[in-house]
Formats: structure tokens, C-alpha cells, sequence
């Protein structure tokens, strides 16, 4: 029986839809990739039998060893200035094998090292992520911002920094701008209040910003609801479970009978709360959850708290 030529890894799916069965002509086959060979479902018929493995000729029997066997490098790190894949000539003048370079060789690792340093920062988009992805580290590890939305913050940033956008504006107005706006994609907001306390700059300039660069990368505005608020502030209150479960089923329902439109999310969020804590017996004062939560005043939780009992009929 002929057997079939397999082609590489990035055209094997290919080359598997375009088989077909030469018995039954069927396409419906199947890849058993530990024998090696591409069967037909219909009928059995073996189409290849010497399939090519295409993975690695070492053996890991646990992660350890799978690290240390693998030749390839670590994830493409956006946050980072070379993205993780650079190259360093370390300080300590020595060789491959740990013994010291001869005298006659350290100027000229002493060059190559200068030169090195110099090429990272060869234009100015380098030098301005130099300053900003530092700056980005910071404001995530303040504001608790996990890693992954932290890494899509600097992918948008080199965005903006290759766009233009930054030119003639704060680097650290710009990047709080970006972590606005992907923490809101990813429905876990940030506050105005809660950026300008981290980045030192004003939140009217922020807002700016961001509609600035929405405008000119061609996003939609992701909207902040109150629901995106409620794990965080549960969590920062210290509320059980059952109140926040309790907090999120009152702004459904408000959200059904458009109580909570064209009202502030964290106010509408702080307010459910209350609610949901006095229904649950897992109280808070008004004035303790505006004293904890930022960007949230208690006087709007009392409004709002008395706009939703009337709204949605409850008896508290």
C-alpha cells in the first residue's frame, strides 16, 4: 500500500481536510497521533501508517525536567522592554565556562556591553517604553490588576506609542488611560479616583485621554455596569457570599425596570449592598461602606438605596 507524504505541522490540518478515503471516499477520518496513522470512521480502511512525529525526541517525566530539556524560551512578555527575549553581557566579566576573561579582552567586552545598552535605546519609541512599561508595572501591582490584563494593557500601549498617541502628552496620564479602559473590557473597572490616586494625575485629564484614544485606535467604550462592581466591593467589605449573590439579583431586577440608567455604577453598586446586607442580616452602615470604598460618598448610597426599596416594593 503507497503511503501518503506528511507534510509540516503548520500545513498537516491543511493536508488532513484535503484526504479522503480511497475506499469509501469519505472524508470523515480520524488522526490517532500514538500509532501514527490517519483511519477512515466509516469504514476502518488505514489511510497512513508512518506518520511523522513532529514533537520532541526527549523525554520529561515531570515539570522540572520538562523546563530544563526545553530548548525553547520563556512567553512573549509585552510588559517587558525587549518582550522577554533579549540577550544580556553580564558585569562580572567571565566566560562560558565561569573563569575570568583575560586582561587584553575586558575593553572589548567592556564595548560590546556600551554598544548593547545603546541599541535598546536606538529610537525614541524605546526610550518612551523605557519609562512607560516601568511605570505600567507599578500602577498594576498598586491597583492589584492581574497579569494577563496587565499584558494586554502593554500590547495597547505599544500601540498607542507606535500610533503617535503619546507625543505631546503624559506618559503616565496615557497609560492610566489604557488600564481604564482594558480593566473595563474585562469587567473589572477601576475608578477614575482610584488611577489619580496612583499616577498622580488629575482624572479630568485622564478621561481625556482615554476618549482620546478610543477615538483614534477605533475602540468602543466598554461600559462600566454596578454588577462589575460587586465582587470587589464584597470583597473589600468583608460581606459573605450570600450577600453578594443577594446584592447581584437586586440590580438584575433594577436593571430590568431601568432604575439603574444614567446613574453613577458605583453608587448604584454601593447601594445594593446595603440593600442585600440588610435582607441578609450581614449589615454595613452607610457610612462604613462609604468610608472603605473609593470614589463612593454617603449621601449617594442614601439615595440610592431609597430609589431602589421604592422601585423594586421591598420591605426592609
Amino acid at each position: 500500500m503507497a503511503t501518503a507524504k506528511v507534510p509540516p505541522d503548520e500545513e498537516a490540518l491543511d493536508y488532513e481536510e484535503q484526504l479522503s478515503c480511497p475506499n469509501c471516499q469519505s472524508t470523515n477520518l480520524k488522526t490517532d497521533y500514538t500509532h501514527g496513522e490517519i483511519i477512515c470512521r466509516d469504514c476502518g480502511f488505514v489511510i497512513e501508517d508512518e506518520m511523522f512525529d513532529f514533537g520532541p525526541e526527549w523525554r520529561a517525566f515531570d515539570e522540572d525536567q520538562k523546563s530544563r530539556r526545553s530548548r525553547t524560551g520563556g512567553l512573549v512578555r509585552y510588559s517587558k522592554l525587549n518582550k522577554g527575549l533579549t540577550t544580556e553581557i553580564d558585569r562580572y566579566d567571565r566566560d562560558i565556562r565561569g573563569g575570568p576573561i583575560q586582561p587584553e579582552r575586558k575593553a572589548q567586552v567592556y564595548r560590546l556591553r556600551k554598544w548593547q545598552r545603546r541599541s535598546r535605546m536606538s529610537d525614541s519609541i524605546q526610550r518612551n517604553l523605557s519609562i512607560a512599561l516601568p511605570e505600567l508595572d507599578r500602577m498594576c501591582a498598586c491597583l492589584k490588576i492581574p497579569n494577563n490584563i496587565k499584558e494586554e494593557c502593554a500590547m495597547w500601549y505599544r500601540r498607542a506609542v507606535t500610533s503617535g498617541l503619546v507625543r505631546g502628552r503624559s506618559i503616565e496620564c496615557v497609560v492610566a488611560a489604557i488600564i481604564y479602559l482594558i480593566s473595563r473590557r474585562h469587567h473589572l473597572p477601576k475608578t477614575l479616583e482610584e488611577l489619580e490616586e496612583v499616577s498622580g494625575v488629575k482624572k479630568k485629564d485622564i478621561g481625556r485621554s482615554y476618549r482620546f484614544v478610543c477615538r483614534r485606535l477605533k475602540l468602543k467604550m466598554p461600559v462600566a455596569t454596578p454588577m462589575d462592581y460587586v465582587p470587589r466591593f464584597a470583597s473589600e467589605l468583608g460581606l459573605s457570599g450570600r450577600t453578594e449573590a443577594k446584592a447581584i439579583e437586586i440590580l438584575e431586577m433594577a436593571t430590568k425596570r431601568g432604575i439603574t440608567s444614567g446613574k453613577g455604577p458605583t453608587g448604584v453598586a454601593a447601594a445594593a449592598i446595603y440593600l442585600a446586607g440588610k435582607i441578609t442580616n450581614d449589615k454595613q452602615t452607610q457610612k462604613g461602606i462609604a468610608g472603605r470604598l473609593v470614589g463612593v460618598t454617603e449621601v449617594t448610597i442614601r439615595n440610592r438605596y431609597e430609589e431602589l426599596v421604592r422601585a423594586l416594593d421591598l420591605e426592609v
